[in-house]
């Protein structure tokens, strides 16, 4: 599609036709990074226009050039990169601009809003000086009596629940929802043209993501800022975007509206990478109902459990979990689901004999956890296994993974020559060539070392397996393939499952039955269908209409129900 055709062409999500040419113009933009003794592109030919008021996606997975190529236009990259091509904002041309000159962009013509801001907010000034400080530094003539007003009136804007309050907070006194609302108010303080949004909503919950996602829609609409959305969450794209570019390997290998992309994809990857999206409602049924009344067989039983922290210095004891009552049968997968904080990590900890329960009765493996001695949780230890969210860091660093796969059988008492066999095995398991029990973590995709954790944590066949949020950290085709593996095992092996998520989508693709939690309290549990195709608790039907689906026409007919579903429980 033209330049022309597109500034005349009414927006898909309600933006405004934009008029005029384009505000932000990009040519054959290239980034390389030196490394070693030789130049590596990260993007190549890089074209596009932006138009004012528009939303553009760049989706792509880990390493495509998304952000890179963003970030180069900011000038925001290390110094061992060079950038090549063209990037005109206003007339202005940015590559390879002065520091002074980029200087004036920033912040006033295009703004940033980056993934996880607790690293991206100083930690040692309050939310409300960082913003001034913006304000300050790119309007000498303004007070700072006029800067503080100017930093509350923008903290109200992103609907900061007490901004006089948020103003004078640090940014750990913060939740997650808000810290992102701070960042998008110091982006949106000095009225840029351009916002370049780099996975806001990634490290969020799913109703804080859809509650993020409003308020940016909102904000582009009133100030007429163009955004540039980069993510890999292809609801997201749908709710958000009118346009989409995919990028691949640092290519652009295709770009157009978004209806088009979702309906009639043109290239293999953009096609591939639709396939691989978990799409809430497409989960297959289950029984479910049959399995779960006997509780004397039950791979894990947990009867009205509470589990508590205990008091620390001033710090008051604080109790996480309250009444649970959950069971699981072997060969059945239940997912856990529920916001951060709503105390899903915390049964999941309870269940490997991390924390002590305060109340209730449970029972791993027919081991009962209220009271069990050392030896007794290293017996239970046998016949759990636990894949971690980020297998980077689950992982020993020194170790070839060979041998952090065969540890679980070390410390049960194998010799080395069944180790040796059965780390061969559980590498032909997971789908790896045997030579990789050589290579170190980080040698390895994340794909791959998720692959690893699951490997490890299949070790010693186990009854109950904790999988907590082991997919939140890859892209989405490589979450397909990590799903479709675990899926297969467990079918194959018939372990019971403890799947810990906030991705409902992602548990209608492998659960029989889900439980909700928020606050501490299981509000809802059922098979998939009843809970969700027919949620009966308020919150659970709140999280179900939070959720993005990838498909545009199917997302604004839920955005639109979603409206009218918390108007209705004001």
């Amino acid at each position: 599609m033209s330049t022309s055709e597109r500034a005349h062409k009414g927006r898909a999500h309600g933006t405004p036709a934009a008029t005029g040419g384009p505000v932000l113009s990009v040519k054959d933009l290239g980034v390389e990074f030196w490394v070693g003794d030789q130049w590596a592109a990260a993007a190549k030919h890089v074209t596009y226009d932006l138009m004012p008021g528009e939303v553009l996606a760049i989706v792509g997975e880990s390493g495509s050039g998304k952000s890179t190529s963003s970030m180069a236009i900011m000038g925001l990259l290390p110094k061992n990169a060079r950038v090549s091509g063209s990037a005109t904002f206003g007339g202005r041309e940015l590559v390879n601009a002065s520091p002074e000159s980029l200087r004036k962009v920033r912040g006033e013509g295009i703004a940033a809003i980056f993934q996880e801001p607790m690293t991206a907010l100083n930690p040692v000034y309050t939310i409300g000086f960082q913003i001034s400080e913006t304000l300050l530094t790119h309007r000498p003539g303004m007070t700072r009596k006029e800067a503080k007003e100017r930093s509350i009136e923008m903290l109200r804007l992103v609907e900061m629940p007490d901004p006089a309050k948020a103003y004078n907070s640090y940014p750990h006194q913060l939740s997650g929802g808000q810290r992102q609302r701070a960042m998008i108010a110091q982006s949106i303080a000095l009225d840029p043209r351009v916002l370049i949004a780099d996975e806001p909503t990634t490290a969020l919950d799913v109703t804080v993501q859809a509650e993020i996602l409003d308020l940016l829609r909102n904000l582009h609409q009133k100030l007429d800022s163009a955004i540039i959305l980069i993510t890999h969450d292809m609801g997201v794209v749908a709710d958000m975007a009118d346009d989409v570019m995919v990028m691949k390997d640092g290519d652009v290998v295709e770009h157009g509206p978004v209806e088009r992309i979702f309906g009639s994809a043109e290239h293999p990857y953009t096609r591939a990478l639709m396939a691989s999206v978990p799409h809430l409602g497409l989960g297959e049924a289950t029984p479910g109902e049959d399995r779960i009344s006997d509780d004397a067989t039950a791979a894990l039983f947990l009867d009205n459990v509470s589990i508590e922290y205990p008091k620390r210095g001033r710090v008051a004891a604080f109790r996480a979990v309250e009444g649970a009552s959950l069971k699981i049968q072997p060969g059945e997968v239940l997912g856990l689901v529920g916001e951060s904080g709503s105390g899903k990590t915390t049964i999941a900890r309870a269940i490997v004999g991390l924390v002590p329960i305060a109340e209730g009765t449970l029972r791993v493996a027919g081991q009962e956890m209220v009271g069990v001695d050392a030896k007794q949780l290293r017996a239970v230890r046998r016949k759990l296994g636990i894949v971690f969210q980020d297998p980077g860091s689950s992982l020993n660093p020194r170790w070839p993974v060979g041998i952090s796969i065969g540890e679980p059988l070390e410390l049960a008492g194998h010799d080395h020559k069944e180790i040796s066999r059965r780390v061969e095995e559980l590498l032909d398991l997971v789908e790896l060539p045997r030579d990789f029990r050589n290579r170190y973590p980080h040698e390895l995709s994340g794909g791959q070392r998720q692959r690893i954790g699951i490997a490890r944590a299949l070790a010693l066949d186990p009854t109950v397996l904790v999988a907590d949020e082991p997919t939140s950290a890859l892209d989405v085709s490589v979450q397909a393939r990590v799903l479709e593996l675990l899926q297969n095992i467990q079918k194959e092996k018939q372990f019971a499952t403890l799947f810990v998520t906030h991705d409902l989508a992602v548990v209608d693709l492998l659960a029989d039955r889900i439980a909700v939690m928020q606050h501490g309290k299981i509000v809802e549990q059922g098979t998939k269908e009843q809970i969700l195709r027919n949620p009966k608790d308020p919150y659970t039907q709140r999280l179900i209409a939070a959720v993005p689906v990838p498909d545009p026409a199917e997302q604004r007919v839920r955005r639109e129900a979603r409206a009218a579903l918390l108007a209705a429980q004001k």
